[in-house]
């Protein structure tokens, strides 16, 4: 497994032969707006919630990759109308079995309405599950009791939490999440 950081909440993941991406915010992020996203491959691309810091590169990549977006009803429904033909909607508390392993939706306290100001579903997180470890991307989200359900339920080997603090939780309640999700090991 390798894990490589695009700013923001954007990471890249290998798992075995696929590779996924988390909430493409590259293009107008300031903090890595030289990279060229026409040089990333994917083959998924996960999407916590609709804000523009999340979804922004999604379409453009996945066109160019022929990747599949998986997220909400709401959001794939939207990238459908755009033509992106490969989604797979999810919602809270399902999960589907992918090449690489299962994803499951999970809570997350935000907001989420698309770049055009359509209505982006509810935000989630995504717990996924492969033959090598089991993580938590928590997307946008403040700390909420469900997460101790996922530390209950998951032996979680690593997770990605926002500790934003204005939008999202802060240091304080990031290392409470940790403690709720028995997990030490956080990006």
């Amino acid at each position: 497994m390798k894990i490589q950081y695009f700013g923001h909440s954007c990471f890249l993941i290998e798992i075995d032969t696929s590779k996924i991406l988390f909430d493409p915010f590259i293009s107008q992020n300031p903090l890595i707006k030289e990279f060229d996203i026409n040089t990333i491959s994917v083959d998924y691309i996960l999407l916590s919630h609709g804000h523009l810091d999340h979804v922004i590169d999604a379409y453009d990549i996945a066109e160019k990759n022929d990747a599949i977006i998986v997220s909400n009803f709401e959001i794939c429904e939207w990238y459908q109308k755009k033509g992106i033909v490969k989604t797979h909607p999810l919602n809270h508390g399902g999960k589907w079995q992918f090449e690489f392993g299962t994803v499951k939706m999970v809570n997350a306290v935000h907001s989420s309405t698309l770049p055009d100001g359509s209505y982006g579903g509810n935000p989630a997180g995504f717990v996924v599950t492969t033959k090598e470890k089991t993580f938590y991307f928590a997307g946008d989200t403040a700390l909420h009791y469900d997460q101790k359900l996922l530390g209950e339920y998951y032996k979680i080997d690593f997770a990605f939490l926002p500790i934003g603090d204005n939008f999202t939780m802060g240091i304080e309640d990031g290392v409470l999440c940790s403690d709720f999700i028995k997990c030490n090991d956080v990006i």
